[in-house]
């Protein structure tokens, strides 16, 4: 009769740890359906926007690419949320391995990015931006995705070069346009009547330091971005542990359902 007992009141703690990890599990996963439908619909306003902050994205390349980038995260999460959220409240085993499944093939991606970005920083030097630079920069072929890349950067962050305006010497730029001391996207720029427009281009141009920005590239965005990397270093973290809780309970769910 104790055995009985005893063997009930196992499983009805079992049953009840169970309903636990069932609850913590939905409740977890709307919160990133939530996050996911967020993320969706901030995208598509901007990718169909009427009131013209579509064609201000479009003309930055950096905006551009990261309305696709938070598509597609918007996207992956708002998946990952549903299959989760299905998974626990209807105890699916199906949903709930591919949910496991798909959280598994993303931390792996997020440790080999981790890992490629570890073997492949000397490619985040000053010296190899400044080399990639000379190399392949033109100034005006807006049609070269290098090019327009770093015009986008250096009119956003206001800098010129990777250094200074002195790594345009000797550079392909100087090469294609002989005349031009740094390229226009070096020049200042005021705001007049709404617009932005520059102060004083054939001077900058022809090399006067008053009329273009003198700081790198290089210090102005990591500059920028200090605050922003030690947020993002402390949200990797995060999102790693909780992806490996997620892995954690759903494959305990699974293993649990009868």
């Amino acid at each position: 009769m104790g055995q009985g007992e005893a063997s009930a009141r196992g499983t009805t703690m079992e049953g009840d740890c169970l309903s636990c990890i069932k609850y913590l599990m939905f409740v977890f996963n709307f919160l990133i359906f939530l996050g996911g439908s967020f993320l969706l619909g901030v995208g598509v306003w901007v990718l169909v926007d009427p009131t013209g902050f579509r064609e201000i994205v479009a003309a930055n390349p950096l905006l551009f690419t990261g309305v696709y980038v938070i598509l597609g995260m918007g996207g992956m999460l708002f998946l990952l949320g549903f299959l989760g959220c299905c998974g626990a409240i209807r105890e699916n085993k199906c949903l709930l391995l591919f949910f496991f499944m798909l959280i598994l093939l993303i931390f792996l991606a997020e440790l080999a990015a981790a890992i490629l970005a570890f073997i492949f920083r000397e490619h985040l030097t000053r010296e190899y931006f400044t080399k990639e630079l000379k190399r392949h920069y033109q100034g005006y072929n807006n049609t070269d995705v290098f090019t327009s890349t770093w015009n986008a950067i250096m009119t956003t962050f206001d800098c010129c070069g990777v250094n200074s305006p002195e790594d345009f010497k000797d550079s392909l730029f100087r090469l294609i346009n002989p005349n031009h001391v740094v390229p226009e996207a070096c020049c200042l720029r005021v705001s007049q009547s709404g617009e932005l427009a520059y102060t004083s281009r054939d001077q900058c141009l022809s090399g006067n330091m008053m009329f273009r920005n003198n700081k790198g590239c290089y210090s102005a965005v990591v500059d920028y971005f200090e605050l922003y990397i030690y947020v993002a270093g402390a949200l990797a973290i995060v999102v790693l542990t909780i992806e490996l809780f997620a892995m954690v309970f759903a494959m305990c769910l699974f293993r649990g359902i009868q």
